[in-house]
């Protein structure tokens, strides 16, 4: 069963595919573009992080500036959130799933199968609100997320829903998770990036 599941999550794809771009727009560096401490810093951010992510960081580090404070924002809402790390993941795969960036979704279905996530709970993530295996916590991230996508504002219900769960403090990093990874998918898709080989073959195999 564990088996089937696995090659199952393989096989998921969004209505109208994973977006893609004609070409590779914007490359990652290659090592010998990098500067020592560029090799340096993605090795210990690679190794603190447990990610295999290093096309994103090597295509961000063409603009460095940008690159360094983006990185310490990004690490407040992973690794290093305040609500809950299984939320967060299924916050981040639905966002994937609903830009259609099939390199922030399989960057992330490594990172939740290796943090906090089941391969059932990953299965759930296509039906949004409506996976009978998610609790309404669960539900109401996933109406956050469709909503935010399609309309740019969580409405009034699903905020209420948010409300029983999530002090304002964690709401507001609800927020800016599910417009973070929203913004991320778009530079993902627009740029062209390709999954790094590790990820890219673990889609293939799980």
């Amino acid at each position: 069963m564990i088996e089937q599941q696995g090659r199952a999550i393989g096989k998921l794809t969004p209505e109208g595919g994973w977006r893609k771009t004609e070409r590779v727009r914007i490359n990652p560096l290659k090592p010998e573009e990098m500067s020592l401490f560029a090799r340096t810093a993605i090795r210990i951010i690679n190794a603190v992080g447990k990610l295999g992510a290093s096309n994103l960081f090597m295509m961000l580090l063409r603009n460095f500036r940008l690159f360094k404070v983006w990185l310490g924002f990004a690490a407040r809402m992973m690794p290093y959130g305040e609500i809950d790390r299984r939320d967060t993941e299924l916050v981040i795969l639905r966002v994937g799933w609903n830009c259609r960036c099939r390199y922030e979704w399989g960057q992330h279905v490594d990172i939740g199968l290796r943090t906090a996530l089941s391969e059932e709970d990953i299965l759930q993530v296509p039906l949004g609100a409506d996976a009978p295996g998610f609790e309404p916590r669960i539900k109401a991230l996933m109406k956050a997320c469709d909503e935010f996508h399609q309309e740019r504002m969580v409405s009034a219900s699903t905020w209420a829903e948010l409300e029983q769960h999530y002090s304002t403090r964690k709401l507001l990093e609800v927020l800016m998770l599910i417009g973070h990874y929203e913004m991320l998918a778009g530079v993902l898709n627009s740029t062209g990036l390709p999954l790094d080989h590790k990820l890219d073959k673990l889609l293939g195999e799980v």
